[in-house]
């Protein structure tokens, strides 16, 4: 059904390959969108920058002058036109490598009827929803959603979880561990809640961890900008000394969440902050952060 390989699930640190010295960056987390009505309900003209249009073609431009030679587009409305408009932009752009989109998780026959329509696409390579905007706070419980996500997981595709601190976080290591055969991707690091209480950070810190216990889990290193805290290096070195010690670097991934991010610094700025993080590392790790890992769970 899907061409990206069905042994979701697997211990992917286990399988990490040493990718040599080369210097690809992949960002895989990138979004493109056209505000219209019936879509992106959630962005309002009170989102400022992020209320426009933001095209392949602006995306590209603002990756290639940050050294970032590939994406893959993660689905920003839980709508049928957003994946379509995706796997679109993949089949017209060859740096754009992987679509993660939607599926109706709710609602386990729409999801497999989906599924065998998004996979006849060689750039759909991962599943989302919007869970955060979701009104039930037992969505990743329900048995509807686990019967999809068996079949997200049979179909060898990844999860994405995102913005799951505070309301969710706690649930993705039951998740993960109820269905060992998916591959549970922590979008944003669970959205560490940076400048905020110190028994909030803690929290935090100890649900990543528990998150990481499970080795069907990576995280991407994205989406660290809040109102409350300083996007800098060294502002980050908490949260990435912590991320890097649960999953360890065969385990992260880098995410620059275009255009979101330009509501904390430019693109180019984003990238030069992880990229002082993640380039800290012996190469060989930092390759697996830019790139590696991401390939390994989106087989790109």
């Amino acid at each position: 059904m899907s061409s990206c390989a069905s042994d979701a699930g697997r211990d992917v640190a286990a399988v990490a390959e040493p990718l040599g010295s080369t210097t690809l960056r992949i960002d895989s987390h990138l979004h493109i969108w056209k505000p219209v009505s019936g879509q992106y309900s959630w962005l309002t003209p009170a989102h400022g920058v992020l209320y426009d249009t933001f095209t392949p073609h602006q995306a590209r431009q603002a990756l290639s002058a940050a050294g970032v030679s590939q994406a893959i587009l993660v689905q920003a409305d839980d709508t049928a036109t957003d994946t379509e408009t995706m796997l679109d932009a993949a089949a017209a752009n060859d740096w754009i490598i992987g679509v993660v989109g939607w599926l109706p998780l709710e609602d386990p026959a729409a999801t497999a009827d989906l599924l065998e329509k998004w996979t006849a696409s060689p750039a759909f390579c991962g599943v989302r929803t919007l869970i955060h905007d979701n009104p039930r706070p037992d969505i990743l419980e329900l048995e509807s959603v686990r019967k999809s996500l068996t079949l997200v997981a049979q179909a060898g595709l990844p999860f994405d979880v995102p913005d799951a601190f505070p309301r969710h976080l706690g649930q993705v290591a039951d998740l993960a561990r109820a269905l060992p055969e998916l591959t549970v991707v922590l979008d944003h690091l669970g959205k560490p809640p940076r400048g905020g209480a110190p028994e909030s950070m803690k929290l935090w810190a100890q649900q990543l961890r528990d998150v990481a216990s499970l080795p069907n889990t990576v995280a991407k290193v994205s989406g660290l900008h809040t109102d409350t805290a300083e996007f800098s290096t060294p502002a980050l070195n908490q949260v990435w000394e912590t991320a890097l010690e649960a999953f360890g670097p065969a385990r992260l991934m880098f995410g620059g969440d275009w255009p979101v991010s330009l509501l904390g610094a430019s693109y180019g700025d984003t990238v030069d902050v992880l990229a002082a993080l993640i380039n800290s590392l012996e190469s060989t790790d930092a390759q697996m952060v830019w790139a590696g890992t991401a390939q390994r769970t989106y087989r790109r």
